[in-house]
């Protein structure tokens, strides 16, 4: 078994067996600086809720999860440190795209809005307020870079590299599961505002999708109780962290040496509360 990679938040270890085991730390980055002090159980929640949607989607998209019982693991993997965040899944080829699904206006896509631009190929004849609901949501996939940032390219683009017939499957998934997992979670408090997918192909070819799903730190959600149209919603995320880094001029710091306990435990309860209103009713 070797360390396949270590990414922000996760740790990645191939069985070389044809699985994966995947470990979601407490780590959290923001604006691309992975912060010196760990979120409290924010690896545990994460992994609930993609451990939640893989199983609630499954009849959409096949998906990697294999098992979340440490029983299942190799002996290293069987420790109290280790549940609740681990996952033994099956070793995909990944596709070299995060497949981006936005539901509102919002972001990057409302500034080339504002100024009349189309976004990514997609033009807007309706006219659109801030964090308002489009009237279908829409693709936007980016490439993913090795180092740097990933770059943002059309949906066309994405299908001309892969081919019309994957890529259309994949918008086809990524929107089918979007809008599922959309109508769960407005139910229950959570506007999921955009989100971000990766998919794989396993070794018969077939489309699976993989990484995280719908999780805080892979879309925005946005506390219904408090959305309203025109201006930026309450969000469960890292935004509470990210506001305290921009208030104190730490955005972006390398050297920052720690985040204050009453920021960490904030953080903590609004990825639980996240977690709570979307697996427990």
């Amino acid at each position: 078994m070797k360390k396949y990679a270590s990414g922000k938040v996760r740790e990645v270890y191939d069985l070389e067996d044809g699985r994966m085991v995947i470990v979601t730390t407490d780590r959290l980055s923001a604006f691309d600086v992975i912060l010196p002090t760990l979120i409290t159980d924010k690896g545990k929640v994460l992994n609930g809720l993609s451990n939640f949607w893989f199983d609630y989607t499954k009849d959409i998209v096949r998906n990697h999860m294999i098992s979340s019982d440490l029983k299942d693991m190799p002996a290293e993997f069987q420790k109290p440190e280790y549940e609740g965040r681990t996952i033994l899944v099956k070793k995909l080829k990944m596709i070299p795209y995060e497949v981006i699904v936005r539901g509102y206006m919002f972001g990057s896509m409302y500034e080339a809005y504002k100024k009349g631009e189309p976004f990514l190929g997609h033009k807007f004849d309706k006219a659109y307020k801030q964090a308002e609901k489009l009237e279908e949501p829409i693709v936007t996939p980016s490439t993913k870079a090795a180092e740097g940032h990933d770059i943002n390219v059309t949906l066309e683009y994405m299908k001309n590299d892969l081919g019309e017939e994957l890529g259309t499957k994949i918008e086809k998934a990524a929107l089918a599961v979007y809008k599922k997992c959309y109508e769960h979670a407005y139910k229950n408090g959570i506007i999921i505002a955009d989100t971000k997918f990766e998919f794989g192909l396993d070794e018969n070819g077939e489309l699976v999708l993989g990484d995280e799903g719908l999780t805080p730190d892979s879309s925005r959600f946005w506390d219904l109780s408090k959305y309203e149209v025109g201006g930026s919603p309450a969000s469960y995320d890292k935004q509470f962290v990210r506001d305290w880094l921009k208030e104190h001029n730490l955005a972006g710091d390398p050297n920052i040496k720690e985040i204050p306990s009453d920021v960490v435990a904030q953080t903590s309860a609004i990825y639980k509360e996240c977690e709570k209103k979307i697996c427990h009713k």
